[in-house]
């Protein structure tokens, strides 16, 4: 379970962020002092840390350089009352995560949250090469794959940009965090930032900082994610979608290492080495005037592409069972593996979503069976274009989800968990169908659920719905609602 460290010596502060932030996913833990947040830190290892600059006993600062040496990769957010700011921006040009003035807002800090503990999962999750041990690996044993690992570790140890192309769910992130596993920076911070997630006026923002006043609503200086990165590694994910402007100031920063905030004229040396990622044709880009040229070829100085599933079907059988183990284990069920027709199914299965796709179907499916192997009924919705074999079983029609038949027959046949099995599955089907409702929206979707959105995105995450799937299911049933 993921752990928040809340050290401030305000309890009204610490019960706050008790109430909001603790969830059935994520323990918050507090503490008042420097001393008592160190022992905490060494004790509970937390993956976040909220910390307040004025402490009873000292400095929130001498606590966050002991955390810093201690582990460079643990995100920190400072909180700070008024004339303490200055002290927090020098602080996140020595690495921490954000800073947020006091009074705190709740949803501004719980967005906050949300990047910090998945920028602590990018750190803390080594994506490992197919013959390392680690369980977050690139699974694979075709030759398309091995070719790409060996390219991997080729580039990893060398300090050059690294562009990486592969239709949407192939696992660019994952090849993205291996390079930086196997990199000479693997303990420095690594930062990820989806280029297509951020509204086009925020973007150079969000990745060069501002200054007080530069614009409407910049209320304090902000620093981007390059300056916060130091001399770690930086993802910048769907780079396809970065606007024009901002890709100038991107290709300035490439060629001289220097960049200014937003509204500032004093230029700001960097060492951060970047990786690039995209699904689009950046070539077809270039040709329509929305990607440049030369920052394209600044991009590529070494260049990865992740092969779709459909060229590597043959890993399809080890990459089930790899998401079988991970993700039985985790819900704790004792799934053990698929019968024959089901493994037959998932290889001949279109898998427009690639292995992300393969993941999500695995994951529930081990919620939807009724015993110790997945049959192919409890992998409903998959598509097929390969034909199937001549006296091969054709694969049963998925059964549709009946809550009082699913609990009767997990009775009858003596099944363990009933209770967390079937409240995993309602939660699923719930929450894919208000997503649906809110045409993917998540905030409309965590307000008609009663839940916040932190909550929800640990739910999503839990029960392997993406909103891509949603949204997918929406359109194809013919979905019209709003």
């Amino acid at each position: 379970m993921p752990k928040l460290l809340v050290v401030d010596d305000e309890p009204i502060i610490c019960h706050s962020f008790r109430r909001v932030f603790a969830t059935p996913e994520v323990g918050v833990l507090t503490a008042g002092t420097v001393a008592e947040g160190w022992r905490r830190v060494q004790q509970d290892r937390p993956d976040v840390i909220v910390l307040d600059l004025q402490l009873p006993d000292g400095s929130g600062l001498d606590l966050f350089d002991r955390v810093r040496q201690a582990d460079p990769k643990r995100p920190v957010i400072l909180i700070t009352a008024h004339g303490t700011t200055e002290t927090a921006i020098e602080a996140m040009k020595r690495g921490a995560f954000d800073y947020l003035p006091k009074p705190i807002d709740l949803e501004v800090m719980s967005s906050l949250l949300g990047r910090a503990f998945e920028a602590a999962r990018l750190m803390r999750e080594p994506a490992a090469l197919p013959d390392d041990p680690a369980p977050d690996r690139i699974v694979g044993r075709t030759p398309v794959v091995q070719e790409m690992c060996k390219q991997i570790g080729r580039v990893a140890p060398q300090d050059v940009n690294v562009l990486i192309l592969g239709e949407s769910g192939t696992g660019k992130e994952l090849v993205a965090r291996a390079v930086y596993t196997h990199s000479r920076r693997a303990d420095k911070p690594f930062l990820a930032i989806n280029c297509a997630a951020i509204p086009e006026s925020l973007v150079e923002s969000e990745l060069f900082g501002h200054e007080q006043g530069a614009f409407t609503g910049a209320d304090r200086r902000r620093v981007g994610r390059f300056e916060q990165c130091g001399d770690g590694t930086l993802l910048l994910d769907e780079i396809g979608d970065m606007p024009l402007a901002v890709q100038a100031k991107m290709l300035r920063l490439l060629q001289e290492q220097r960049f200014e905030r937003v509204g500032g004229n004093q230029p700001i040396s960097t060492r951060v080495r970047v990786l690039a990622a995209t699904n689009q044709n950046l070539d077809q880009l270039i040709a329509a005037g929305k990607f440049r040229n030369d920052l394209y070829y600044r991009l590529k100085v070494v260049t990865i592409e992740v092969p779709p599933l459909r060229d590597r079907r043959d890993d399809i059988p080890e990459l089930a069972h790899h998401f079988l183990f991970r993700y039985a284990r985790e819900a704790n069920r004792d799934v053990r593996g698929f019968t024959p027709e089901a493994l037959d199914l998932l290889q001949r299965a279109d898998w427009p979503g690639n292995v992300r796709q393969l993941q999500n179907c695995v994951q529930a499916a081990i919620y939807q069976t009724a015993g110790r192997v997945i049959r192919s009924t409890d992998l409903p919705g998959l598509s097929t274009s390969t034909p199937v074999p001549a006296g091969a079983p054709a694969a049963e029609p998925p059964p549709a989800f009946d809550l009082i038949a699913t609990i009767e027959a997990m009775l009858r046949d003596g099944e363990k968990d009933v209770h967390g099995r079937v409240t995993a599955r309602v939660e699923r089907e719930l929450i894919a169908r208000a997503l649906r409702h809110t045409h993917g929206h998540q905030a409309q979707a965590s307000d008609l659920l009663g839940i916040n959105r932190t909550t929800l995105r640990h739910k999503l995450r839990e029960l392997g719905i993406t909103l891509d799937k949603v949204v997918a299911d929406r359109a194809e049933d013919g979905d019209t609602t709003s």
